[in-house]
């Protein structure tokens, strides 16, 4: 079994840019819940953190894991 057969692929509209982002479950669904307890979709969230990570360089898939670690800790 691959890498990527534990990963789910999502895709999202950032920046006028079609973005497709592979996560394991686990991540997704701790992201879906705080998208859940803001009031906001999964899409604004995944926006919101896109955003906060633009001057660090850190790729998308880095910084929604690291986000979903906090929100876990």
């Amino acid at each position: 079994m691959g890498e990527e057969q534990h990963l789910r692929k999502r895709s999202f509209q950032l920046a006028g840019h079609r973005t497709s982002v592979a996560l394991e479950a686990e991540f997704w669904v701790v992201l879906e819940d705080v998208a859940v307890r803001r009031g906001q979709s999964l899409a604004g969230l995944v926006t919101e953190i896109d955003m906060a990570r633009a001057s660090s360089g850190r790729p998308l898939a880095s910084a929604l894991r690291v986000f979903a670690l906090g929100e876990k800790a």
